[in-house]
C-alpha cells in the first residue's frame, strides 16, 4: 500500500490558451482501465479482500480509513490517493462517508505522475 497526494497544492498552474487552472495529473495508461465512482455512506465499508489487479483509489471527498493486510488503520481525506497492487489484501471504511473514484488496470504506475504521500 502506498499513498500520493493529488490535491490542488499538488498540481501544476495552467495557462496556456488564456487557461486559468490547476491540474494534478494522476495517471496515464496504454492499456485497458476501469474506472468507477464509489460512493461510502456514512458508517458504510468495503470488506477485507484481495485486489484482483492493481487499483488507484482517489478521496474526493469525506474521510475515511484503509488498512493493508495488518490491522492498522491509516486515515484518508480529500485529496489522498492510495495504491494497492495485484493480490494485496485491503479494506476501506468510513465513520461519516467518502467519495472516492478508483481506477483499476493493470498497467499502473502512480508513481510517475504523483509525489507520495507518505
Amino acid at each position: 500500500m502506498k499513498f500520493y497526494r493529488f490535491g490542488k497544492e499538488d498540481g501544476k498552474q495552467i495557462a496556456q490558451f488564456n487557461s486559468d487552472f490547476v491540474m494534478a495529473r494522476v495517471i496515464q495508461t496504454d492499456r485497458k482501465a476501469n474506472i468507477g465512482c464509489m460512493y461510502l455512506a456514512p458508517n458504510g465499508i468495503v470488506g477485507f479482500h484481495q485486489a484482483v489487479v492493481p487499483q488507484l483509489f482517489l478521496v474526493l471527498n469525506g474521510e475515511g480509513y484503509v488498512r493493508g493486510d495488518k490491522e492498522e488503520y491509516i486515515t484518508v481525506q480529500t485529496g489522498d490517493a492510495v495504491f494497492w497492487g495485484r493480490d494485496e489484501w485491503h479494506e476501506t471504511k468510513t465513520d461519516t462517508g467518502l467519495t472516492a473514484i478508483v481506477i483499476e488496470s493493470e498497467a499502473l504506475d502512480p508513481s510517475a505522475y504523483m509525489s507520495l504521500k507518505r
